[in-house]
């Protein structure tokens, strides 16, 4: 089975990011607590089963058009007026390193540290929202480990006007936990799941999470959340995505596409999966992920709910080519076409997204990455850091007390790692930062269509 490398990113990048002379310092004990929620608000929603099935198209109240607009469009237009380039829009609150699974290309997995406090918690949520922030991602390892702590976040962010998010693999996601979190104001419930029953490798499954999915698919009615399919693609879960992709657009759920990266800065010894991994993509692998994308693009078209837009699947098939660490004209990318990829080489090259350096070779090219500007993580300890692939990084952008984030050393690293990244949430985030894709947006669903029916890619 081939190795993969360490890192993906440039030496010079990854040596000023994992060995800075700066480490980071964790946010002073202040000693505050979150607030007991009150359980419940709402006593005629847990009695409330939901609809037998699933209607035919979401229909959104004003309270709920109010609700996002506060957690998306209000912050935007704030980050737009007023001056300085700090203005978060997206958050990711890492609550635990922790996971009660391992999967085996994740490589935020690590039982060894502590998860946050409620110090912390608290005083991290203050700091965004002092910062027009209003948009918070609960991340982990697995953020729902700790019950009755999370129920506090978000019910503490809710009630502070937070379009709250929590990404999770669903094993702990208890009919009466969700009720509890959906009664505490949740948006977003994000099934991470990438295989349909067990895999040794891919402990994310469907089955074993099937019944508590099946609660909140119908309660979302009742709370008024959304619930999205995060699925990875990997070498070894391909007919599972095609699975989980049609069982969510019959049971009208959006689905988020990742393709499976290897770690973007080098990584300690606790990612013990770095190499002899099944899930990493291989050049003999390229033509069925093509397949892949290709079957993804043809479900987009015909109205299947993905956040991805075509462009960005399309653009799968270059990076799984750019990220391999092998002889791409080996394989066809640069040859005659022999390997049958003359033609996908044309089209790749004359995506937006994608260009060529000065040795002919093609690389991503910028995409005006937001990272440590619109978007931040806050890890366990207080600590900051632009974007979710950097938070190893022992780079000094300071803690929640005391922000580092620098516009010349942000600007320097991104020369380099967005060539290097595939993020979907940061590629979404940098897409929609502009005035005339609002715009259009808000004529598109807000004016014209009343913000009435599901979820679809921001281009469309």
């Amino acid at each position: 089975m081939a190795t993969a490398a360490r890192f993906r990113i440039d030496v010079t990048i990854n040596d000023l990011l994992m060995s800075s002379p700066e480490q980071p310092t964790a946010a002073a004990v202040k000693g505050l607590a979150l607030p007991d929620p009150v359980f419940p608000q709402y006593p005629e929603h847990l009695m409330d089963p939901g609809p037998i099935a699933a209607p035919e198209k979401r229909r959104w109240g004003t309270k709920d058009i109010y609700r996002t607009a506060r957690g998306w469009l209000f912050p935007y237009v704030r980050s737009r007026v007023l001056p300085g380039e700090f203005h978060p829009i997206t958050a990711y609150l890492f609550l635990e390193y922790k996971c009660n699974l391992d999967c085996w290309y994740c490589w935020s997995y690590n039982n060894k540290v502590k998860g946050m406090t409620e110090d912390v918690a608290r005083r991290s949520i203050d700091w965004l929202h002092d910062h027009g922030c209003r948009v918070l991602a609960l991340m982990g390892g697995e953020p729902l480990l700790r019950p009755d702590f999370v129920h506090k976040v978000v019910y503490y962010a809710a009630k502070k006007g937070f379009w709250v998010y929590i990404a999770t693999n669903g094993r702990l996601l208890k009919p009466d936990f969700a009720d509890r979190l959906g009664d505490a104001g949740v948006s977003v419930f994000n099934f991470a799941l990438d295989s349909w029953d067990l895999q040794p490798s891919l402990p994310k499954a469907f089955v074993p999470a099937e019944k508590n999915l099946r609660h909140i698919l119908l309660k979302q009615y009742v709370y008024g959340y959304l619930v999205f399919f995060n699925i990875n693609i990997c070498r070894n879960n391909l007919e599972d995505v095609r699975k989980l992709t049609e069982f969510a657009h019959d049971h009208r759920i959006a689905t988020d596409y990742h393709i499976n990266e290897t770690p973007m800065l080098e990584q300690d010894d606790h990612f013990k999966h770095l190499y002899d991994n099944p899930t990493y993509i291989r050049p003999e692998d390229w033509r069925e992920v093509d397949c892949l994308v290709d079957w993804l693009i043809e479900r987009n078209k015909a109205g299947y709910q993905m956040v991805n837009s075509v462009q960005r699947l399309q653009e799968i098939k270059a990076f799984v080519r750019m990220s391999s660490g092998v002889d791409l004209e080996q394989y066809g990318w640069n040859g005659d076409g022999t390997n049958g990829n003359r033609q996908l080489q044309e089209l790749l090259a004359s995506m937006p997204g994608i260009e060529q350096d000065a040795n002919g070779e093609l690389r991503f090219a910028e995409w005006n990455c937001r990272a440590g500007q619109n978007n931040v993580i806050i890890r366990t300890d207080g600590t900051v850091a632009p974007c979710f692939p950097m938070y190893g990084a022992t780079f000094d952008w300071g803690n929640i007390d005391h922000p580092k984030f620098d516009g010349a050393q942000l600007s320097a690293m991104k020369g380099t790692c967005q060539r290097h990244c595939f993020s979907t949430l940061n590629h979404n985030l940098a897409y929609c930062y502009n005035d005339a894709r609002v715009m259009k947006w808000l004529w598109s669903n807000v004016i014209k269509n009343k913000f009435q029916g599901g979820v679809r890619s921001f281009e469309d």
